[in-house]
């Protein structure tokens, strides 16, 4: 009986001094940020904190105990199951609404407008004071609408983590061109399971290691600071764009290669507008094929503005402009029977554009280059825009190429637009070096 008495009093008195020197680190840790006069990691956490009051005062406990901080942001419409640090009724006077009407009128669209675009403006701005450095969020489709939002609004690379039902399926709407982390929830956000534990454990270790880690990768980065250049790029058009990256990085630029599919294009145009780039070499303005004709790689009217805006240096060209994108060939609409059709693999077919097409896809290139306002060059391939626009090639169309060129010199009538006709083929090493020297000719002339 006193071996057992011993060998418990032994086995307390070790968990004892365990339990403390994980307190003395803790505290250890906590000293050192005063010393410092830094404030701790901190991680807000967002949703409804009335319908899952439950759920996200277990997270807010997981987070505190790994030694975080947390910031908690109501919203849900209706009292939170506990005192937030940004309430619901913040939220929504962000976006100019009154929380206690918005409950009156029992309109859950309404609601969930107000409370996303209160979040929009908030979030930024909470962040730029300083209060969070990442956010996590749980939530259905309505909880993920409600946040994601807000959550693209942040700066790329603040740690984003949005643990979703939605996070299984087509996820662009919510992500858009931010770097927004989706985590699939397995089950259902609602109540505290075998499951959902795992999950949630899961997600604020996640989050945990960003925030937590940054300043330990930093403290070993010794990444050379370059100007980066934006370079959109297609598989057709891929050794025009590797030849002029190789020339701007010889003369000590970091080049950023979009693919211009969609969502390539409107990402490139997003970090154009968020002022990363010192140049842009926009040499596959594809998607405006898909944006006239209805393909599935579209990337919206806002295309090839956002250097304008800027008054960024930028050299364009028309590469991919042959083609449509649609998915396998057994899916393309009907209205497309009979035209020259290209499988570019089995899940991926391309269908050359027509000499009408070409007019149109012009006509909003044109359109777009003559808002610019500082010098930029046009420069067009007379042996094709792309790999499969050339001799001997599926695409090749020298009536259609005439077209799509003609079109754009005739409406171009901005003299800050200079054009330069070049014969040869997108792809040749002359015309992707050429390209480089004028964008880096540009980016001097505006020094």
């Amino acid at each position: 009986m006193n071996r057992v008495t011993t060998k418990t009093k032994f086995y307390f008195f070790f968990k004892i001094h365990e339990l403390y020197i994980k307190l003395s680190e803790y505290f250890s840790q906590w000293e050192s940020y005063k010393e410092k006069g830094e404030k701790m990691k901190t991680i807000a956490i967002a949703g409804t904190f009335d319908s899952k009051g439950e759920e996200f005062l277990y997270v807010k406990k997981l987070v505190e105990k790994l030694g975080l901080q947390t910031y908690m942001i109501h919203t849900g419409v209706f009292e939170p199951a506990f005192e937030p640090d940004v309430s619901n009724r913040e939220v929504a006077e962000a976006a100019g609404y009154d929380i206690d009407k918005i409950v009156e009128k029992k309109d859950r669209a309404l609601a969930t407008e107000a409370l996303s675009n209160g979040m929009k403006v908030l979030v930024p701005q909470l962040y730029k004071e300083g209060k969070f450095d990442g956010i996590l969020s749980f939530g259905g489709s309505g909880g993920t609408s409600l946040v994601t939002p807000a959550m693209q609004k942040l700066p790329i690379g603040v740690p984003k983590l949005m643990v979703s039902t939605m996070a299984s399926g087509d996820v662009e709407r919510y992500v858009g061109t931010s770097d927004i982390l989706m985590m699939p929830s397995i089950v259902d956000v609602a109540g505290i399971n075998k499951i959902s534990k795992i999950i949630f454990k899961n997600a604020v270790l996640t989050i945990a290691g960003m925030v937590a880690g940054q300043e330990k990768l930093a403290e070993e980065e010794t990444i050379e600071e370059k100007p980066l250049i934006a370079a959109s790029m297609f598989g057709v058009t891929t050794p025009c764009v590797e030849q002029a990256k190789a020339v701007l990085e010889q003369a000590g630029y970091e080049v950023l290669v979009f693919h211009a599919t969609g969502t390539g294009g409107k990402t490139m145009e997003s970090l154009i507008e968020s002022g990363f780039f010192t140049g842009v070499l926009d040499l596959t303005t594809t998607e405006w094929c898909d944006e006239v004709v209805g393909g599935i790689l579209a990337a919206g009217e806002d295309r090839c503005r956002a250097a304008i805006r800027k008054k960024i240096p930028q050299v364009v060209s028309v590469g991919a402009c042959d083609m449509v994108n649609f998915g396998p060939i057994d899916e393309v609409p009907k209205q497309f029977a009979g035209r020259n059709l290209y499988k570019h693999n089995p899940l991926v077919t391309l269908m050359r554009t027509s000499v009408e097409e070409n007019k149109v896809i012009a006509e909003k290139l044109a359109e777009r280059w003559n808002e610019t306002e500082n010098k930029m060059t046009l420069f067009l391939p007379k042996q094709g825009v792309s790999m499969i626009d050339a001799k001997g090639q599926p695409f090749d169309g020298p009536e259609e190429r005439k077209v799509l060129f003609d079109t754009l010199k005739n409406n171009i009538s901005n003299e800050n637009v200079e054009i330069v006709e070049m014969d040869n083929n997108i792809n040749d090493e002359a015309f992707a070096k050429a390209a480089a020297q004028k964008l880096m000719e540009l980016i001097n002339e505006g020094k």
